[in-house]
């Protein structure tokens, strides 16, 4: 890339894709996981939601809503960004003022190093239990979009529908909200 297209380019806040390969390859990049929950009048959780869409490496599974933050957004916009992005912009997503994650997620390429993998690069990801109101519709890059009770959320069928380490960041999720059967 040019000196003149850098100072041309107007989104000030992400990299090019040829910068993100060389900031990849050199350091951690932040991101927030958010999984969506519906809960019921007392706030108890009844249902988890689940994307479904490609991975990194061509592979279709279920997820939970992720992304990066960019320079100088707060989390809490990142949340809300990505909940919007993936969950369409009627999901009413329940996110506090300050938010405090219930794990923090390291994902690397070797998938032995942690249980949380991105092929990619390695991901520091901040997690959150996020209640949504309103109309679910997946958007962009994701397929679906499926609610599962926890039971069912963390059942063999659905498990192997995962990759990535998220079956483990669904059950972190249902026992910080003491719903893990």
């Amino acid at each position: 890339m040019g000196v003149s297209e850098i100072e041309t380019q107007t989104d000030d806040k992400w990299l090019t894709d040829d910068e993100l390969e060389l900031v990849r390859g050199r350091m951690p990049i932040v991101y927030v996981d958010a999984v969506p929950v519906r809960v019921d009048g007392h706030g108890n959780v009844e249902e988890v939601g689940m994307l479904l869409r490609q991975n990194a490496n061509g592979s279709i599974s279920r997820m939970v809503v992720t992304g990066r933050v960019l320079y100088g957004e707060r989390v809490r916009e990142a949340l809300m960004r990505h909940c919007e992005k993936d969950l369409g912009p009627m999901a009413f997503p329940r996110v506090p003022a300050n938010p405090t994650p219930f794990t923090v997620a390291e994902y690397f390429p070797d998938p032995s190093k942690s249980g949380f993998h991105d092929p990619r690069h390695h991901a520091v990801s901040l997690a959150y239990v996020v209640p949504v109101e309103g109309e679910c519709e997946p958007t962009q890059e994701a397929l679906d979009l499926r609610w599962f009770t926890p039971e069912e959320a963390v059942s063999d069928d659905v498990v192997l529908e995962m990759m990535s380490g998220h079956d483990r960041l669904i059950r972190l999720a249902l026992a910080h909200t003491g719903k893990l059967p």
